[in-house]
């Protein structure tokens, strides 16, 4: 078969070396917690070999890019329609499962933040992700409350997720290589079904604590927030940065409560 040509306007760079490809499937930890697995950017099927071996899961593929779709499809005709050629970013989870599910995939850099707020968006659902990303971005989702990696996806999905950073992959086990190092991480579904406090508060209070990163919460949640009853709050003279998740849901019922 033709081989698949990596696309630069779809951030492919296609996984060669297949023990990172067993390191990747081997951290999937369905201990009857799920039955589905949806592979995102499977490229020519490095870890798809693999996944379909296990036994434990049924494995679905998506992917955007046309011609490495029908290269899969005379690669594995045995998945027929769990083969789907589309664009993650705007599926419906449903058309694949009502069931909880995990996702797993060697996913394309330039959509990686876009494809976990996807997952935040369905975490009734999705209750683990192993993923490959660029270092920078797997060691932000991973970050803890004082480090200067913490930010607004660190607090996000860490409200819903257990976040774990898994192994580091150097740039020479793809084609092309990208010029950056890459790292896999694990998510694994919490049991916080809802935060406890109000969760369009909750978010709206992260971003703009972290869009003004150098302000105290003070002067970058000041719209949000009623100044003359939370005057003595020790909270607001710290930096967002210093709060952890538990730490915003009770700021976030400490301004609710104020206004």
């Amino acid at each position: 078969m033709t081989l698949v040509r990596a696309k630069k306007h779809l951030g492919q760079h296609f996984l060669t070396d297949k023990n990172i490809a067993s390191k990747i499937v081997d951290s999937l930890k369905p201990a009857d917690r799920f039955t589905n697995v949806l592979e995102v950017g499977p490229g020519m099927g490095v870890l798809t070999d693999l996944l379909l071996l296990k036994t434990e899961y049924e494995t679905s593929v998506i992917d955007i890019d046309t011609e490495s779709v029908d290269f899969l499809k005379k690669k594995y005709p045995q998945l027929g329609n769990r083969l789907m050629n589309a664009d993650f970013l705007e599926m419906d989870f449903k058309t694949i499962t009502d069931k909880p599910f995990a996702i797993i995939g060697n996913f394309p850099y330039n959509i990686s933040s876009q494809i976990l707020f996807k997952v935040l968006d369905n975490r009734s659902q999705v209750i683990e992700v192993v993923g490959m990303f660029q270092k920078e971005v797997a060691e932000r989702c991973a970050a803890k409350a004082g480090s200067k990696e913490y930010g607004i996806l660190s607090v996000f999905l860490q409200a819903y997720y257990k976040v774990e950073y898994l192994f580091t992959v150097k740039a020479g086990v793809f084609n092309p290589p990208p010029k950056v190092l890459s790292a896999v991480i694990r998510l694994t579904r919490n049991q916080a079904e809802t935060l406890d406090c109000d969760e369009k508060l909750f978010w709206q209070i992260v971003k703009a604590g972290f869009n003004q990163r150098r302000k105290t919460l003070r002067n970058a949640i000041s719209s949000l927030i009623n100044k003359e009853k939370m005057t003595d709050n020790p909270t607001l003279d710290l930096r967002a940065e210093r709060l952890s998740v538990e730490d915003f849901v009770k700021l976030t019922n400490e301004v609710m409560a104020a206004r």
